[in-house]
């Protein structure tokens, strides 16, 4: 029988499992040699070539039990029912560090022992007849090395299928599982020391995680400051007992051989009591140490941290360790810088929040200051302009109350002499002036933008049409007048007076802009409708207007101008040849009205003045013809209540209402009229002024008696119509205003209008 089937495959890295199959198959072909030889079933042994007589079959035997096992690169065991070593290859030897003759007999307790919860404990010896089992386990040999190892454990028989123990093929995966549970714990870092989040934590719990993972006794992460002679560690890791070096030191003081670091160059020390004079006892890396690996970080040629590994006894650091070291450290450092600059960014941004609400505090404070400032300095260009308002309009105040008050004079003499042929002569004087005076109050409301308005649905086509020949007599025949009325214009509802005020207004600045050689006024209306690209351009309120624009070919004003032209007092023109209050007026009116003004002007071109009037739905009422301005028109018995303060106007007012037919009640303020209202079964015009004592104005008598009586009518009489007692000037359906000073005669007309629902409302609405 040849025995060139056992030969062993050289280096073979076949599966465990298969290897022990084939294992187990020469060995049961060796038993049943051995049992040939010894039944002597043959007389001759063939191994390598050489022939053995039977006399030398049982050293042949044991050449081939040695060349089969002795070659193998896995550690194999052989262990009796008992659990004692039977036979340990070459392998085994080597890996474990025994010797065969010592370990024989033994327990394998005296070769290795399984580490606590890594799934091998009494795994090494088989149960008789039990199946192959495969499993990964940590041995700790007797030098005490760790080592990762898989086996294949599985029963040995004899020859005749008696059970003699286990069988068991080991190999070493201690490297091939290190580089996996690095790679992992590598790829994993990050995110854990971020999880951690503080820096001294980061550091401890990265010196943890290197510590366990390259099981030595201390592990630190120190932090090189700016100098480059200090290092903080904030928290180390010590697995067996070794002193804390938490803290901060002297680089030269906490590692040895600093100068190499510095250079970037890992200090790896295997025994520092080899070499005492090298690695003195006087450095904190070395006391109770006896293997040490220092890995430095340079960033931009500084040494910037350093990882430190203190191992008890010696040790041979591998290069791989080195490495997996180095980038381990490297990435401590990156978490930790970044986690350093989040927390910098932090601090700067609650600093930059202090400085903010400081900073919003002195600037609210100096807001306020500057706005009192602000606030003074307005007040006094108030005064300022109220003076001079108030010289000009005293002035024009004394002139007419002096023609009122000598035609008074002058009336009381004639009539003394009996001479009153010429007392109408006097009276229309007095009136004349009385009339230019409450166009002078006009004015200064209007300036005011507090005017009371008397809106009435209004053709702007009409309007122009019947000022036309006003404005070419007042611009002069320098200047050519052109009109264009649109077809189809929309209705607005305006207060006409004012509006042919104010473009009579702009026609005569128009004028002026383009003295000395005159030019050409174009003067145009135009429907806008909400959906015309003008709104948007012009940035008006989305909605249909009517538009009034007039064009000069004058100077034109440059940008800076058009934001003052509508401030009061502001003029271009010559001291003493301007006021600065018409396009106030202007301006005052047409916002009074819900419109917009808009200027285009181009610096020796000419200027574009639009008015943007709201489009109104009623219809333009032709005019009523008036009666006789000296005829009262008469009531049919309806009863009026009137509510004045003052008792000259209130008891001049109850008579030529009397003297016209009607029953009327007076009052003088708020309270009183709403008892009076309390106490009357009828009432059907309510006629009050808007300013009065007693703590109701006349708009809130208006409104409180219109509880009761939703349809009663109500004419307002004012001097001066505050916003809030008129509703900015625009009246509810069923009220009208007079300015004072008014005609009485005018004031029985307007009564006995709203009495027959002859009122512009009304008239609209059918």
């Amino acid at each position: 029988m040849t025995a060139d089937a056992f030969e062993p495959s050289l280096g073979s890295e076949g599966d465990l499992t298969a290897e022990n199959a084939t294992l187990r198959l020469r060995l049961q072909e060796l038993e049943e040699t051995l049992h040939a030889i010894h039944t002597g079933d043959v007389d001759a042994l063939v191994v390598n070539n050489a022939i053995y007589t039977l006399e030398s079959a049982h050293a042949a035997t044991d050449q081939l039990r040695q060349d089969v096992l002795g070659q193998m690169e896995d550690a194999v065991f052989a262990f009796d029912q008992d659990g004692l070593v039977m036979y340990v290859n070459t392998a085994a030897e080597r890996l474990y560090g025994v010797q065969s003759s010592d370990v024989l007999g033994q327990p394998r307790q005296f070769i290795f022992t399984e580490m606590p919860g890594s799934g091998g404990e009494d795994a090494a010896v088989s149960a008789p007849g039990a199946p192959l089992a495969t499993l990964g386990t940590v041995h700790r040999v007797n030098d005490g090395r760790l080592i990762d190892v898989e086996a294949v454990v599985s029963p040995l028989l004899g020859p005749l299928g008696r059970p003699l123990g286990s069988l068991a093929v080991v190999r070493d995966v201690t490297q091939r599982r290190r580089a996996e549970h690095w790679r992992n714990l590598l790829a994993r870092l990050p995110e854990r020391l971020r999880e951690v989040g503080e820096l001294p934590a980061i550091a401890a719990e990265g010196a943890r995680l290197l510590g366990e993972a390259l099981r030595v006794d201390r592990a630190c992460y120190g932090s090189i400051d700016a100098t480059g002679e200090l290092c903080t560690i904030d928290q180390d890791w010590s697995g067996h007992g070794l002193a804390t070096l938490a803290g901060t030191w002297r680089v030269k003081d906490l590692a040895s051989f600093s100068d190499v670091l510095r250079r970037g160059d890992p200090l790896v020390v295997a025994d520092t009591a080899a070499d005492p004079a090298r690695y003195p006892r006087g450095t904190l890396d070395t006391q109770g140490v006896g293997a040490l690996l220092s890995v430095p970080l340079i960033e931009q040629g500084q040494l910037v941290a350093i990882l430190l590994l203190h191992y008890g006894g010696t040790r041979q650091w591998t290069l791989e360790e080195v490495d997996f070291v180095h980038e381990f450290a490297e990435r401590i450092r990156s978490v930790s810088e970044r986690v350093r600059s989040a927390n910098a960014l932090a601090l700067s941004e609650a600093r930059l929040r202090d400085v903010n609400e400081n900073l919003e505090a002195a600037v609210a404070a100096r807001t306020g200051e500057l706005m009192a400032v602000e606030e003074a300095l307005r007040q006094s260009q108030k005064m300022e302009a109220v003076g001079q308002l108030t010289g000009g309009i005293a002035h024009d105040f004394n002139n007419l109350l002096g023609a009122v008050s000598a035609s008074l004079q002058v009336l009381k003499v004639r009539m003394r002499q009996g001479k009153l042929d010429q007392a109408e002569r006097y009276i229309a004087m007095g009136q004349d002036s009385v009339k230019r005076a409450a166009a002078l109050t006009q004015r200064l409301l209007a300036f005011a933008r507090r005017q009371t308005l008397d809106p009435k649905a209004t053709d702007l086509n009409r309007l122009v049409a019947g000022l036309e020949e006003l404005v070419r007599r007042s611009v002069g025949p320098d200047v050519q007048v052109e009109c264009t009325a649109a077809e189809g214009l929309w209705t607005t509802r305006v207060d006409p007076s004012q509006l042919e005020n104010s473009l009579l207004n702009l026609c005569i600045n128009a004028r002026d802009a383009m003295l000395p050689g005159g030019g050409r006024l174009a003067i145009a209306t135009t429907n806008i409708a909400a959906t015309d690209g003008m709104v948007r351009s012009q940035g008006l309120p989305v909605a249909d207007y009517v538009c009034l624009s007039v064009t000069d070919t004058g100077s034109g004003m440059p940008a800076e101008l058009i934001e003052q032209i509508f401030d009061p007092f502001f003029t271009t023109k010559p001291t003493g040849q301007g006021t600065g209050l018409g396009l106030s007026m202007v301006y005052g009116f047409v916002r009074q009205s819900g419109g917009h003004v808009r200027v285009q002007s181009e610096v020796g071109v000419g200027t574009t003045m639009r008015l943007y009037l709201p489009r109104h739905d009623g219809q333009v009422l032709e005019d009523a013809a008036e009666s006789p301005a000296d005829s009262v028109q008469q009531g049919d018995g309806e009863t009026i209540l009137v509510v004045e303060d003052e008792s000259t106007i209130r008891t001049l007012t109850v008579e030529v209402l009397k003297d016209a037919g009607y029953v009327v009640v007076e009052a003088h303020d708020g309270p009183s009229a709403l008892r009076t209202l309390a106490s009357m079964r009828r009432v059907d015009l309510l006629l009050t002024d808007v300013g009065l004592p007693g703590g109701l104005n006349g708009r809130q008598v208006a409104d409180a008696a219109r509880q009761d009586r939703p349809q009663l009518k109500v004419l307002f009489i004012t001097g001066f119509a505050q916003n809030a007692a008129v509703g900015n000037g625009l009246l509810d359906a069923g009220m009208e205003v007079m300015t004072k000073p008014f005609e009485l005669t005018a004031l029985a007309r307007k009564v006995r209008d709203m009495m027959d629902g002859q009122t512009d409302r009304t008239r609209a609405a059918r």
